[in-house]
């Protein structure tokens, strides 16, 4: 799919590749087989630049819908599944609120969890928090600004936070497969710090990230904005 999609894009295209594996069609009891062994959907689809480009010149607007995270007594958020609806609820919710909101939930604690597809961070005093890993799915862009946090000596930690640490936080970013790192500008319509999204911790750690990939993405989606 890769391969075949490479031919058709741009060179400042982007698409998602994704693949969806289930467990395969369920036997009826009693019934002979119909299809034995797992089920494969392989897909992709354009990466949405223009209509985020807004997100890297302004920042996102969180907001904190009523719709508690799935807690891990009941389902893992560690493993990557697609039972997404709990995460969707909330979404729906949020952007009934505000129909450019990026929602994240709160655990069932009160705590700040995760998104649909998406991690937050909040920046204090220069160091770096963002939620315990187990009440969240690690994604890989989360993971990586673990790595370069400590390639840039920017301290970092693992930590419950709740909206006081949100609404005092002098930045605060989101990470994802498809925004890689992108400033918040507001989470519950409060503006975040005094100053504009990116603050200095987020750009330093986008820097890095551009480096890293060797692919300038911001400029990528900034484009966007002139067509």
């Amino acid at each position: 799919m890769t391969a075949a999609t490479l031919k058709l894009i741009g060179p400042d295209d982007d698409y998602w590749v994704s693949q969806r594996v289930s467990r395969g069609y369920r036997t009826p009891e009693g019934d002979g087989p119909l299809n034995e062994g797992p089920t494969v959907i392989v897909e992709c689809m354009p990466l949405s630049l223009k209509a985020r480009a807004r997100l890297f010149r302004d920042g996102i607007d969180v907001v904190v819908p009523s719709t508690r995270r799935t807690p891990p007594e009941s389902v893992s958020p560690r493993a990557k599944t697609h039972n997404y609806l709990n995460l969707v609820l909330g979404d729906l919710e949020a952007k009934a609120h505000d129909p450019e909101a990026w929602a994240i939930l709160l655990d069932t604690r009160g705590f700040l969890a995760e998104g649909t597809g998406s991690n937050i961070f909040t920046v204090k005093d220069g160091k770096v928090h963002t939620p315990r890993s187990q009440y969240v799915l690690g994604g890989i862009s989360r993971e990586t600004v673990f790595e370069l946090a400590a390639r840039i000596d920017i301290p970092l930690v693992e930590a419950d936070l709740d909206l006081y640490d949100a609404a005092t936080a002098d930045e605060a970013f989101l990470t994802s497969t498809s925004l890689c790192v992108c400033g918040v500008r507001s989470i519950n319509g409060a503006r975040v710090g005094s100053g504009p999204a990116p603050g200095p911790v987020t750009k330093a750690l986008t820097d890095a990230y551009i480096e890293l990939v060797n692919f300038d993405f911001v400029a990528q989606h900034l484009k966007r904005l002139e067509s």
